[in-house]
């Protein structure tokens, strides 16, 4: 089975421009391809991983990834799949969010002479003069084509800003500069994205010949990673301080049973044959399956040390709920406490676990809550500093959160 098949048996492509030529690049190991990544954050997510773990894949059948950093188009947003303008960022935000992207990556994707490249599109997209890109880039582009796309018209009711509308063709210039620069021949992305690539492939034939052979494929990553990398608490980075390697694996080891042979074959590389054995797995069967998922994810981001501290954690919760070692954790102080103790509704506030009161006395009133063992119903309950007699206490929410609360 050649590459491109395996990425089809794994259920990573949705569409493509030319499957035939397309196909015979990636399995000849002849492609160079690129996918972006929006430098909105200090932190890869979840959503991030999917694309990391294909770009991984393809470089070890021998094609040559490039990441691109957007460094200059997330000086306007994408409107793709928003409902509002993304909030503007500084030159500075985005240089610092560029700087923690290429330091995870070089960790995932081997770099360097031969290999993986990083480009950011900064570097032609802030030097463009206005007048030279109409000429050149806008006389290549129709308005009504373009307000055809769907990453426009959903977004023409509340209102589409001139500055999100140039997105498409700073997108398409980025295709067409990474091919002429880099023998860039190949883009992925994700079915938000499709309208924008197809722009970049028809840019790149329009001024360079229909025999350039610039081709696009559309995942179905995108639209799988936006069900996924999503909690109460936020989303779940790839940065260990923000997401520790116990929460990424607890988050992969809790998917629903309809998600995890997905998961599989799209994230992790188990051979598809193992990978079909699991599938035959059911009901409470499925639990192995899960934790062979939430080990191979988060070796990869994390190493096998961490991933196995975290498999042996997660067991002894889900036996016994007596392993700490490896529990998310919050310290306070005897500041946080009102002589001596602190209502329930605050300290889940305080340390993180509900975002608001409002949610925390719903979690409790529903008999969601538990510390150390006892089950909390009343909002209205103290901690006091007697509980923490051997130095924390433990709370459980729901099923599956634990988080262990330190008294200094």
């Amino acid at each position: 089975m050649g590459v491109y098949e395996e990425l089809q048996e794994r259920g990573l492509i949705a569409q493509t421009t030319n499957e035939e030529e397309i196909k015979k690049l990636v399995n000849d190991g002849k492609a160079v391809f690129y996918i972006g990544f929006d430098p909105t954050a200090d932190s890869l997510h979840v959503g991030h991983f999917m694309a990391l773990c294909l770009m991984k894949r393809l470089q070890m059948a021998g094609n040559r990834p490039i990441a691109l950093i957007g460094g200059g188009t997330a000086m306007i947003g994408d409107p793709s799949g928003k409902t509002d303008m993304r909030k503007m960022m500084t030159k500075e935000t985005i240089q610092h969010n560029c700087d923690c992207f290429k330091k995870q990556m070089s960790r995932f994707i081997e770099f360097g002479e031969g290999k993986a490249m990083m480009v950011n599109n900064a570097d032609w997209l802030l030097n463009l003069n206005y007048v030279e890109l109409l000429r050149e880039v806008g006389a290549c582009f129709s308005v009504n084509r373009m307000l055809t796309a769907e990453c426009y018209k959903q977004r023409m009711e509340r209102g589409l800003s001139f500055l999100e509308f140039n997105y498409m063709i700073m997108q398409s210039y980025d295709f067409y500069k990474l091919f002429q620069e880099y023998g860039c021949n190949l883009q992925f992305g994700g079915d938000d994205q499709w309208s924008n690539m197809l722009g970049g492939t028809e840019l790149i034939r329009r001024k360079l010949g229909k025999d350039s052979h610039a081709m696009t494929i559309k995942l179905l990553l995108n639209s799988e990673g936006k069900k996924m990398g999503k909690t109460e608490k936020g989303a779940v980075w790839l940065d260990a301080d923000k997401t520790s390697p116990f929460e990424f694996f607890q988050y992969w080891r809790n998917v629903a049973d309809a998600d995890v042979i997905k998961c599989l074959k799209m994230l992790t590389f188990l051979p598809l044959d193992e990978i079909k054995e699991l599938e035959k797995l059911e009901g409470q069967e499925l639990n192995k399956a899960k934790e062979i998922l939430a080990f191979e994810l988060t070796k990869l981001i994390h190493g096998e040390e961490e991933a196995k501290k975290a498999l042996d954690g997660a067991r002894a919760l889900f036996a016994k709920g007596s392993n700490t070692d490896n529990m998310p954790q919050t310290e306070i102080s005897a500041d946080d406490l009102t002589n001596g103790e602190i209502g329930i509704l605050d300290l889940l506030v305080n340390v993180s676990i509900v975002p608001s009161k409002a949610e925390g006395r719903r979690v409790v009133t529903q008999g969601g809550l538990s510390v150390d063992g006892e089950k909390i119903t009343d909002p209205n309950y103290t901690v006091k500093t007697a509980d923490f007699e051997k130095g924390y206490i433990v709370v459980k929410k729901g099923k599956k959160v634990f988080h262990k609360i330190i008294l200094k």
